[in-house]
């Protein structure tokens, strides 16, 4: 595991109060001495990948105390035009290139950028380099491309993985888990939800998908989501976040985790936080769109802007009995999105059409485009007559989605794909669309609450 010294970007740790932070959670979890506390991350993309750098260059100088490692799937190559470009960026940094010649790793990127030889994904991110992120060298990290042998042992899980394969793979890291005595704590990273309509319509979240396939309590698992881009958060760019989940946790954790550039704070309200992060991925896609089919008008964006908070919050009425909680939390996620996330990277490049919906949502360099997903769910929960609302004109009960276009459009340009990416204009440009403060007021006005959806009985309120 590499040291402190290997650390780039002067990502050395400070020695006062790292180790009692580490003896802190050691005592929480009960570790003796001489065993080590075991951090495996699950999934190699951006910020699965950024966050377990981070721990090693806080924590990776402690070996005797702490011991981190990360699973990615063996044997994706990495094309010769990354390989290239990948040679640059190691040339352009002279802390990497002197770090790679130290550990006689520099050939293999001279081969690779021959074309001599080909590069894999988890041998270059064993020398910091995530397949997802280039530009952005990390310190080296662990890397173990078997599943049970990184997970076996573990005493805290960061999921790194989208949520379109936490299921799969959290089922099978429960197979591995069933002679387990103690239950690990896991982390949550991953923004996105699934749709179930039976029995009754409800938001299935990774938390949720995790605690069902390992049979781990929800009580050990929580969320950490906020306003961030990894890449910029390794670069030691300010950025706040919040753990979400159970006092015995959370509060430990969140101290844990805080670094003078990365402030964490703690809150109970687990899933409705976690259903938030991907709630904003949805209207991300349409913003890139807009700006794309507009050549980044700024009042064209802004009126957007506009029309999808007010469905963003009409929606969080729905979910949340007291949504103005939410609104910062939301507001500052959305915003971080719409300036610089994949989301909206991926609305801009269908509407300028270099991607198309053909090519699926895993993108070369990017990873999950998770807000795809996301769409179909929120559009199909949505949909349910059982989740029914009163319409403001006409006096008659409507699905929810029904006062949502923006999540109707999106649909039927991602999902269906009945319309062109040119249609989302026709959504934001319609002369019979609400004042978007008008659906606030509606939202504000009725009791729209419907604790069914987070799995919540209704009279029963959330501890």
């Amino acid at each position: 595991m590499g040291g402190a010294e290997d650390a780039p970007n002067g990502h050395a740790p400070a020695n006062g109060g790292v180790e009692e932070k580490v003896d802190e959670l050691r005592r929480l979890m009960g570790k003796a001495d001489g065993d080590p506390l075991r951090i495996v991350g699950v999934g190699a993309g951006a910020w699965g990948s950024v966050f377990c750098a981070l721990l090693q260059d806080a924590y990776g100088h402690l070996r005797d105390k702490v011991q981190l490692r990360i699973w990615r799937r063996p044997g994706r190559a990495v094309d010769r035009a990354t390989a290239e470009h990948l040679f640059e960026v190691i040339n352009a940094r002279e802390d990497v290139l002197r770090r790679l010649i130290r550990r006689c790793a520099y050939l293999k990127y001279v081969e690779g950028r021959l074309g001599d030889r080909t590069l894999y994904a988890d041998e270059i991110l064993r020398d910091g380099f995530c397949l997802n992120m280039i530009d952005t060298p990390l310190c080296p990290l662990k890397v173990v491309t078997n599943l049970q042998e990184a997970v076996w042992d573990a005493d805290i899980v960061i999921n790194g993985l989208p949520s379109t394969e936490t299921r799969d793979v959290f089922g099978e890291i429960g197979r591995y888990w069933k002679e387990r005595v103690n239950d690990p704590v896991i982390i949550s990273l991953t923004k996105g939800i699934e749709a179930s309509l039976d029995p009754v319509p409800r938001i299935i979240t990774p938390t949720q998908m995790i605690s069902n396939a390992t049979r781990v309590p929800l009580d050990n698992i929580l969320y950490l989501g906020g306003p961030n881009i990894a890449s910029e958060i390794y670069n030691k760019e300010y950025a706040n976040a919040r753990i979400c989940g159970t006092d015995k946790w959370r509060k430990p954790l969140a101290k844990f985790l805080r670094q003078p550039h990365f402030i964490v704070w703690d809150n109970s309200d687990l899933i409705t936080h976690e259903v938030m992060g991907g709630l904003k991925n949805v209207y991300a896609i349409g913003a890139g769109m807009v700006a794309a089919l507009t050549n980044e008008s700024a009042t064209s964006k802004s009126v957007y802007f506009a029309l999808c908070t007010s469905e963003m919050i009409y929606i969080t009425h729905l979910l949340e009995e007291e949504p103005e909680k939410l609104a910062g939390p939301l507001l500052a996620d959305t915003y971080v999105t719409l300036l610089k996330g994949r989301n909206a990277w991926y609305g801009h490049k269908l509407a300028k059409g270099e991607l198309t919906l053909e090519m699926g949502d895993s993108i070369k360099g990017k990873g999950t485009i998770q807000g795809v997903s996301a769409v179909d769910a929120f559009y199909k929960l949505l949909s349910q007559d059982s989740l029914s609302v009163m319409h403001p004109e006409g006096n008659k009960s409507v699905a929810p989605v029904e006062m949502c276009p923006i999540l109707k459009r999106l649909y039927k340009i991602l999902i269906k794909r009945e319309l062109p990416t040119e249609s989302i204009l026709q959504a934001i440009r319609d002369e019979s669309m609400y004042d978007p403060r008008e659906r606030i007021e509606m939202a504000q006005g009725h009791s729209l609450y419907r604790p069914s959806i987070l799995g919540q009985p209704h009279g029963v309120a959330k501890a």
